[in-house]
């Protein structure tokens, strides 16, 4: 077929990039397929770092995908910029950003982190919700919820201001998911908090946000520490669990008093609801569930099949580690586990002896992945970020 010169132009317009991005991508082995190189770290010159990507689908073959982008000088904030693809992956769009740090609102200046889709099925639009943050303060831990949201499919982006009943900070993570509570609607979104970090009062708490429109927020119920020993629970995300009318999220941990430590053993912790999100167990143990303080996925297929994606190996920055700094959020691996089942062996995701962090995935037909994550090199994370497909077996 014979293109006339604006399609031509269009065409390497929005090709070039794809193609000069996957001379980047290093040789793998795993059992993701079709890893695509969506972003490089180059191609944002204010940004030092680009991270914690999150997927959702809006049509069929037609997927968004956000990022952040750290601006030069932040540990952990700046911009989050939107990208899309129409044919499942295969090719991405150059991206449009959804919120802009060089944007002041009135006499404030904000940063941003933390992107969340979420596109709900009975509304024509996508949602985008971050974190904002005075662009004074050192890292993103004393944030804001903001939104914006999409009908296009993810080319513009409208943002809103939300009403806030819960007024504290916040870390945002996890997807939002859908619920019952006293037999109405809810929207479940997974939040912590770690004034602890910069204040000797501060507290590390695991909660869950509620919304019955997604434009008003209350403080819904904590995750309750565990009897003994307290442990930092976040990062979790929420998924149905393994009996009917059950929710379960599954949480990033360290140790409470110093988060430069991991639990021992490193594990993930889970806590369960039975009542729509209103109360929540006691955090435990998940003793097959490796976590050493870094972000995990965990959801659960339409036909039932739970699957946990993590890092394997120590801390990240552990100098104890032989062969620092290259131990540390490196391979990705997984573990699935059928209804009434137990968590299967380990089986590698991705690995290509270099960085990777912080997986998402979203289930576009039963039991088929697509993927998103953060990679780098061998010693520097965060310079790329990466789309691949999962389709776990039996």
């Amino acid at each position: 077929m014979k293109l006339n010169m604006r399609e031509t132009l269009l065409s390497a317009f929005f090709l070039f990039p794809i193609l000069a991005c996957q001379a980047d991508l290093p040789e793998y082995r795993g059992d993701v397929t079709d890893v695509r190189v969506l972003r490089n770290v180059e191609q944002h010159p204010d940004s030092w770092r680009i991270w914690q990507p999150s997927i959702v689908q809006w049509k069929m073959k037609h997927l968004i995908v956000a990022f952040g982008a750290m601006t030069n000088g932040k540990k952990d904030m700046g911009d989050i910029f939107a990208t899309i693809s129409r044919n499942d992956g295969d090719t991405w769009e150059e991206p449009v950003a959804i919120f802009d740090h060089d944007i002041r609102q009135g006499a404030i200046q904000f940063a941003y982190a933390n992107p969340v889709l979420f596109k709900p099925d009975e509304q024509e639009i996508a949602w985008c919700f971050a974190m904002r943050c005075s662009i004074q303060q050192e890292n993103s831990e004393e944030s804001q919820l903001v939104a914006a949201f999409t009908a296009d499919g993810g080319w513009s982006w409208t943002p809103v201001e939300l009403a806030m009943h819960y007024t504290g900070p916040l870390i945002t993570n996890g997807t939002i998911v859908e619920t019952l509570i006293g037999g109405r609607k809810r929207y479940l979104l997974p939040a912590h908090r770690n004034t602890l970090a910069s204040d000797p009062r501060g507290s590390r708490d695991h909660f869950l946000l509620s919304s019955s429109s997604l434009l008003e927020w209350k403080l819904e119920a904590f995750i309750p520490q565990p009897e003994k020993a307290r442990v930092f629970l976040h990062e979790g995300n929420i998924a149905p669990g393994d009996n009917s009318g059950e929710l379960k999220i599954v949480m990033r941990t360290a140790d409470y008093d110093d988060s430069n430590k991991t639990t021992r053993p490193p594990r993930a912790y889970s806590s369960t609801s039975r009542d729509g999100g209103r109360t929540w167990s006691v955090a435990v143990e998940e003793p097959e569930l490796h976590n050493a303080k870094s972000k995990g996925f965990f959801g659960r297929a339409s036909n039932g099949a739970h699957i946990y994606v993590y890092n394997d190996g120590p801390a990240q920055r552990d100098r104890s580690w032989p062969g620092f700094p290259q131990g540390g959020r490196t391979s990705l691996r997984y573990k699935t586990k059928e209804p009434g089942g137990k968590w299967s062996q380990q089986m590698t995701f991705f690995e290509a002896g270099v960085k990777n962090s912080y997986p998402t995935l979203f289930e576009v037909a039963p039991g088929d992945y697509r993927a998103v994550w953060d990679s780098g090199t061998a010693t520097r994370p965060r310079t790329r970020i990466l789309f691949g497909k999962l389709k776990p077996g039996p």
